[in-house]
């Protein structure tokens, strides 16, 4: 499966203001797990703490995890009701410190395989 690469996630960002990192090597350690033969939500799951938790830009973390996480769904042929997605951002958001099985099963529990 394809993911999001480095310079996909800043593009994201860039939309939603200036584009810039405070936290550019969270990101990066995140995106490592790509290249790992682990379930795909354990990924994302590293990716989206790392822009949420970590605060890789300057700004628009919330909006740039949003994105990140209905692509990878819709990617990996699932589906994510919009209002569930946004419910696990503020979930990660609001724990503060989400263990990578704690995002996973918030992901996994949300998500519903395409027919």
């Amino acid at each position: 499966m394809s993911h999001l690469n480095k310079k996909d996630i800043m593009a994201v960002n860039a939309q939603f203001g200036e584009s810039y990192f405070e936290n550019e090597s969270s990101l990066e350690y995140a995106l490592s797990y790509f290249k790992q033969n682990i379930a795909w939500t354990r990924q994302v799951a590293y990716v989206l703490r790392a822009i949420l938790i970590d605060h890789v830009f300057g700004d628009g973390n919330k909006r740039t995890a949003y994105f990140v996480l209905i692509w990878h769904v819709r990617n990996n042929g699932y589906e994510i009701d919009q209002k569930r997605a946004l419910d696990i951002i503020k979930r990660i958001v609001l724990h503060r410190r989400p263990s990578i099985v704690h995002i996973r099963r918030l992901l996994e529990n949300a998500i519903a395989k395409r027919d």
